[in-house]
C-alpha cells in the first residue's frame, strides 16, 4: 500500500469509527462464585507468566496475544456484549490509551478480528451455553469456543470444544488450536491452595503451562538439587548469588 493510501485509510478508519459513548462497556457487576473467578485467573496467569506467544510465523519473531477474563466482548455497537468468562486473541495488543472508553472492551472494529478463543464456565443452568451463546460467538466468527462444566450442570463430558467450520461450530475430538500452538485439558491437582480439577492450557508436548508459583518451585527444586550435587563432589554452593 502507497503512503497515500495508507493516509487515506487511517483517516477514513477515523471518520468511519463508531462512537462508544453510549455504549455501556461495563456494569461493575461481581462475579457469581469463587470457583470461576479462581479458574479464569489460572488460565490468564499461567499464559502471562510462562507462554512465550503463538508459533512464529518467520524465524526470530515474537508474536503477540492478549488473555482476559469477565471483559466485555462487542460485535457491533447495536448489539448487546457478550462476557466470555476467558478470551484469547493472538497478535493484537491492548491500546496505549486503555482507560478510554473506546479502549476499554474488545470492540472487533477497533481490533479488527475476533479472539480466537473463548472460554465458557458453566456454574448453573441458565448460561445457554450451548445454545444462544454459543450461536453468537459462531456469529461473530470466534474460531474456537470451549464450554468447561466441571459440576456437569449439562451433562455430558466436562470439557467441551468447537471449532469454527463453515457458518457453524462443529465438535472437537481433542482441544487442540493448532494457530496458538495450545491445547486445553482437564488436570487434577492444587491451585492457590485447592484440591479440584481444573481446566488447563498445554502444550505440543501435553505439559501445562505452568503458573508462575509453579515454575518458581522448580527453579528452587533444581537448585536445590544442584546445591546437593556440589556438596557430593566437596563444594560448598555459593548460595548468596555472588
Amino acid at each position: 500500500m502507497t503512503p497515500m493510501l495508507a493516509s487515506s485509510a487511517t483517516a477514513l478508519a477515523e471518520v468511519v469509527a463508531p462512537d462508544v459513548s453510549a455504549i455501556v462497556t461495563e456494569d461493575d457487576a461481581p462475579l457469581d462464585n469463587f470457583p470461576s473467578e479462581k479458574q479464569q485467573r489460572l488460565l490468564t496467569e499461567s499464559l502471562y507468566s510462562s507462554w512465550s506467544g503463538p508459533p512464529p510465523l518467520q524465524e526470530g519473531e515474537r508474536r503477540s496475544f492478549l488473555a482476559a477474563a469477565n471483559v466485555g466482548l462487542f460485535a457491533t455497537p447495536k448489539e448487546p456484549p457478550l462476557v466470555p468468562d476467558v478470551l484469547l486473541s493472538l497478535d493484537v495488543d491492548l491500546h496505549e490509551a486503555w482507560w478510554q472508553k473506546e479502549h476499554r472492551s474488545y470492540f472487533l472494529w477497533e481490533f479488527g478480528k475476533p479472539p480466537d478463543v473463548v472460554i465458557e464456565i458453566v456454574s448453573n443452568r441458565e448460561g445457554d451455553e450451548l445454545g444462544l451463546k454459543r450461536r453468537r460467538y459462531a456469529w461473530m466468527r470466534v474460531a474456537y469456543y470451549v464450554v468447561w462444566d466441571p459440576a456437569g450442570h449439562l451433562g455430558g463430558p466436562a470439557l467441551r470444544a468447537f471449532e469454527m467450520r463453515g457458518h457453524t461450530y462443529v465438535p472437537m475430538e481433542k482441544a487442540w488450536f493448532e494457530a496458538a500452538g495450545l491445547g486445553l485439558c482437564a488436570w487434577e491437582g492444587i491451585y492457590e491452595g485447592r484440591h479440584d480439577r481444573w481446566l488447563r492450557w498445554h502444550g505440543a508436548d501435553g505439559r501445562v503451562v505452568p503458573t508462575g508459583a509453579e515454575r518458581a518451585e522448580r527453579e528452587q527444586a533444581r537448585a536445590e538439587r544442584l546445591a546437593a550435587q556440589l556438596r557430593a563432589l566437596g563444594i560448598e554452593p555459593d548460595e548468596g548469588g555472588t
